[in-house]
């Protein structure tokens, strides 16, 4: 099977320019499914840490670089919506973030913060032994046993070391949210109204916002978040790539 991916079909998420080059870097499967970044492009292309895919590799062995707690030596593990990233001899500190288009963007965040992620509910199931099993937007399962805590469309803050949830988010009206995708991707807001559509089609919801403008988009597209994912800290925004078919050597 093929290592690369053409630029031209790649996620409206992946933060690369199309037009520069032919191909890019195909990502390994693992969590995000379609919309995950491979590391490399991340690496290479957002931060500008590695030129070429040897760079990372040689970085990556060093076990420098964590995702959500766990160290990472594989150049094309997916990267998506709301990991952490964790360069700790540098002492950096990055969560994921939508940026303005959807394109993903990462923002610097302080060390506390980068010992825990947050993951949006898209699923729950009852298991054997009477216990709940959360699914969250990246693939990843939690086994809770409080079935009446927890709901679809809620959000929750996992630790990275000990899987524990230490912090609850509540999808409901005057919740604070951010469009993750769709024409709004990257904007916060809070919950004004969430509009119930009979039969399958998707709830809307009308998100309000400081500057008065506010937004309409379904439900799916977005996140409940805490005050402090909306802080000061700038968003480290997606570099132009400037570089030549076959780059990815």
């Amino acid at each position: 099977m093929s290592k690369h991916q053409k630029r031209l079909s790649v996620p409206d998420s992946w933060p690369v320019e199309r037009k520069t080059a032919t191909f890019t870097v195909k990502a390994d499967a693992g969590p995000h499914g379609e919309s995950g970044v491979p590391l490399l492009i991340v690496l290479r292309d957002v931060l500008g840490y590695v030129d070429t895919r040897k760079e990372a590799r040689y970085a990556l062995n060093e076990d420098n670089v964590l995702i959500n707690g766990t160290a990472v030596s594989d150049e094309e593990r997916p990267v998506g919506m709301f990991d952490i990233l964790a360069f700790t001899e540098r002492g950096e500190y990055y969560r994921v973030f939508p940026g303005e288009g959807g394109r993903l963007a990462l923002t610097a965040i302080e060390a506390d913060a980068a010992e825990s992620k947050l993951g949006k509910i898209v699923s729950k199931t009852h298991v054997s032994g009477g216990d709940v099993q959360l699914g969250l937007h990246d693939g990843e399962t939690l086994v809770v046993e409080d079935d009446q805590t927890y709901d679809v469309d809620d959000s929750i803050v996992v630790a990275n070391e000990s899987d524990e949830i230490v912090a609850h988010f509540e999808y409901e009206e005057g919740a604070l949210v951010t469009a993750v995708d769709g024409a709004h991707a990257g904007e916060v807001g809070t919950v004004e109204e969430i509009q119930v559509t009979p039969g399958s089609a998707q709830n809307n919801v009308i998100v309000s916002q400081e500057d008065g403008e506010g937004f309409e988009t379904v439900e799916e597209y977005v996140v409940v978040i805490d005050e402090n994912f909306t802080g000061d800290d700038e968003a480290a925004e997606p570099e132009t790539v400037d570089t030549e078919e076959g780059d990815d050597e």
